[in-house]
């Protein structure tokens, strides 16, 4: 009797898998593994590139209505944030490259970064010298920050998240912000025209890009003073950081190329001819590749880390100047099905009861490769409906079932319910 009951339910597990690999597949997501993109944002065709790195492909084009001035990767690797010049400020479903939300910002929103946690995004604004808190949960201004400096530029978050950095174009400083509070807490003065500005991975440094000084300045952020000045090519724009915070690689736009600096002793160890006005620099999350855009040929240049030297050319762009790269963790509904399998294989939801939780997780998946956004959410609430009554009746302790509607509700966050 054990075996013939055990056939069947190891056969029901693995039609339901296969159905749901399938369903993925359709979805374009037959893996659960995670996949890193870069997006481009391509100035002169209004639209938004995304291209596998695996492959360096592109895969997709998101389009809009206005220019592109900016982006930034929540650190899931969920959303993506669009800064636009009219000052909108776009939130892409990076899941199904979806436009979702767009924010209403004022004018000239220049650049974007994403908090560590990815609870805000944070908008430079350059005709008013401040910055724009967004709270990702709601896709709302929740803050404004002002005096940011004058033309108010670049931005960047401390790895702990604790602090801003914002350039000032025209005023020549950096300003330094307090996330906790939205509070400007300090003024530093740096090169002429400064542009990008990048963290080390542990926050003990920023590199700032001069534009018109053609140098990049190395802050103490225990100090917040300069304890560095790095000579580099001609108007130096951006700047990308390993992720083992080795080197610092420096998009120079007027002489088209990209200067490495080792961050150990703050030279230049290398410089890496790229293509025609380069404009942005992402490092891939694994170090091994830097991404630069190059806005009048069209083209963005992979440089190989290990080499330095530009190992691809890819090509297909329409004046491509920012770009951003991230991760996107393992798609949340294939793992929610998984934790109620694993209820009924350990014996605490009947068969029966499994069932009938997975059913509904199916259900959210066709309904979705149908498009049918609101269907999938409304099964997705049946399934919590569903997961309060075995609580009620005992099939399944309160945390047992407060584990699955939380992964419910992470579901219900990426399609977006």
């Amino acid at each position: 009797m054990i075996a013939q009951d055990y056939r069947p339910r190891v056969w029901d597990a693995t039609v339901r898998t296969l159905t749901l690999a399938l369903l993925l597949i359709g979805l374009g997501a037959a893996t659960a593994l995670a996949q890193t993109r870069a997006y481009v944002g391509n100035r002169g065709g209004f639209s938004l590139s995304v291209i596998d790195t695996a492959t360096n492909t592109q895969v997709a084009t998101i389009p809009f209505e206005t220019d592109l001035n900016s982006l930034a990767v929540t650190p899931d690797g969920a959303l993506v944030y669009v800064a636009h010049g009219n000052g909108t400020v776009s939130a892409v479903n990076a899941r199904n490259n979806t436009v979702i939300a767009n924010i209403p910002n004022g004018l000239s929103a220049i650049r974007i970064a994403a908090a560590p946690n990815g609870a805000f995004v944070y908008v430079t604004n350059s005709n008013t010298n401040t910055v724009s808190v967004i709270s990702t949960a709601t896709n709302t201004i929740t803050a404004t920050i002002p005096d940011a400096g004058r033309l108010s530029f670049d931005i960047a978050i401390s790895p702990n998240g604790a602090v801003g950095y914002v350039t000032g174009l025209l005023s020549n400083t950096v300003t330094i912000f307090d996330t906790a509070t939205n509070t400007v807490t300090a003024t530093l003065p740096v090169g002429t025209a400064p542009a990008g500005v990048a963290f080390t991975p542990n926050g003990a440094f920023a590199y700032v890009a001069n534009l018109l000084s053609n140098n990049v300045n190395v802050i103490s952020t225990a100090t917040n003073t300069i304890v560095a000045t790095v000579n580099v090519g001609s108007e130096p724009v951006t700047v990308g950081i390993t992720p083992n915070g080795a080197f610092a690689y420096v998009v120079n736009q007027s002489s088209n190329d990209v200067s490495v600096i080792d961050t150990a002793t703050n030279t230049v160890v290398a410089t890496v001819p790229v293509g025609l006005l380069p404009g942005e620099v992402a490092v891939h999350p694994n170090g091994a590749s830097v991404y630069v855009t190059n806005i009048f040929s069209n083209t963005v240049s992979v440089i190989d880390t290990a080499t330095n030297t530009v190992a691809a050319t890819l090509t297909g762009f329409n004046q491509p100047v920012p770009i951003a790269i991230g991760t996107l963790t393992q798609e949340p509904l294939p793992a929610l099905i998984g934790q109620v399998q694993a209820l009924i294989d350990a014996g605490t939801l009947t068969h029966n009861e499994g069932d009938a939780l997975i059913d509904k997780l199916n259900q959210v998946t066709t309904k979705l490769a149908n498009n049918q956004t609101s269907g999938a959410c409304n099964q997705l609430d049946a399934f919590v409906n569903q997961v309060h009554a075995f609580i009620n009746n005992g099939s399944l302790t309160a945390a047992q079932g407060q584990a699955l509607i939380n992964a419910a509700n992470v579901v219900a966050g990426s399609i977006p319910c």
